[in-house]
């Protein structure tokens, strides 16, 4: 998985969107919440958002969905949106930040899961939040926010009783809680490979520490930039961040602070299962080497004795002997069996020997 940003045409006009072209239409979800009671349903056009913001309590809105330009617009319009913001939101990925504007505060994430066929599959999260509402827009169906819908649900805990600032915190939250499977997963191939790299060093081998390595880099790009974008919510540069939900957001600072560590180990251990594996063949490819010259080694005056005698020259008495023929080969036999007796001697012969040396 590279990265592959989508860009509108050179020259276009700030807020200028370039969809996604396999992004599917939106689908919107609304929760609606107070600290009595939670009611949810879907809606149709973003049209009918609009009482939602006159009325009592706190709503979730969640957009899944960025294959219908009118209704990104229409959404824009409802929620006051900034073009550079709704920019941000359509043209993925963006670089994971937060920006503060009159009406919202806008905080863009990336949410990592492990797909059908177990590739890394990533999708940018954006999160608006006022003092009325949160509104998060996806890029594709379905999530890993269940468990925040799910506390909603419960009423337990502060959620229900706190504002929107303290949602985007569980729902920022509940992303960087979903790195920690992958990196453990990642942390159990490359235990699991270690080995596998040193006894059986082969392109398949080769290829699978090329992915993890390739997964690493992706994860880095979007959990090393939350640490400043986070950092900046802590340090008070949103307008609609409470102090009580910074304390909470140190949490998420720390995590993301200890999810980069955690990849820039794993980083370095795939670094040195490449180096071991280059390594393994390599020494194979040596020992490969050494028998073959050591066979050389061996033929070379036997060769020698073979092409003198089968010059066939005239005044050559050694041809006319009947007992020559064993004699020439019995001293053959005699080299070689002296040749391997001196490599072996030597160390050049048998495991052991060399892990003894």
């Amino acid at each position: 998985m590279m990265f592959r940003k989508r860009h509108p045409p050179a020259g276009s006009r700030p807020g200028t969107l370039a969809l996604p072209a396999d992004s599917p239409p939106p689908r919107i979800r609304v929760m609606c919440y107070t600290a009595a009671e939670v009611t949810e349903h879907d809606v149709g056009s973003p049209l009918e958002l609009g009482d939602l913001l006159e009325g009592e309590g706190i709503a979730w809105i969640d957009v899944q969905g960025l294959g219908d330009e009118a209704v990104l617009r229409q959404l824009a319009t409802t929620f006051s949106m900034h073009p550079l913001a709704l920019e941000d939101v359509v043209n993925v990925p963006q670089r994971p930040t937060t920006d503060a504007y009159d009406e919202h505060q806008l905080y863009i994430t990336r949410m990592f899961r492990r797909d059908e066929s177990s590739e890394l599959d990533f999708e940018q999260v954006s999160v608006f939040w006022s003092a009325k509402y949160v509104l998060t827009v996806q890029e594709k169906y379905g999530d890993i926010l269940d468990p925040v819908r799910e506390r909603l649900r419960q009423g337990k805990g502060p959620m229900r009783k706190s504002g929107p600032d303290y949602l985007a915190y569980a729902i920022i939250d509940a992303i960087i809680d979903g790195y920690y499977p992958i990196i453990d997963g990642l942390s159990e191939e490359l235990e699991s490979m270690e080995q596998v790299v040193i006894d059986n060093p082969v392109p398949r081998t080769l290829g699978q520490v090329n992915r993890i390595k390739r997964d690493l880099l992706d994860l880095r790009r979007g959990v090393a930039p939350q640490r400043e974008a986070i950092g900046a919510l802590v340090r008070g540069d949103g307008h609609f961040v409470t102090e009580t939900v910074q304390l909470y957001l140190r949490d998420c600072y720390e995590h993301c602070v200890q999810i980069v560590d955690a990849i820039e180990s794993h980083r370095e251990l795939a670094a040195g299962l490449l180096n071991t594996y280059l390594s393994s063949v390599s020494n194979r490819t040596n020992e490969v080497m050494k028998v073959l010259t050591i066979m050389a080694s061996i033929f070379i005056p036997l060769t020698f004795l073979a092409g003198i005698y089968g010059m066939n020259f005239e005044g050559m008495p050694e041809l006319h002997l009947e007992w020559f023929y064993p004699l020439l080969l019995g001293l053959m036999v005699v080299i070689a069996i002296g040749m391997l007796v001196f490599f072996w001697k030597r160390g050049w012969l048998g495991s052991d020997r060399d892990q003894d040396a």
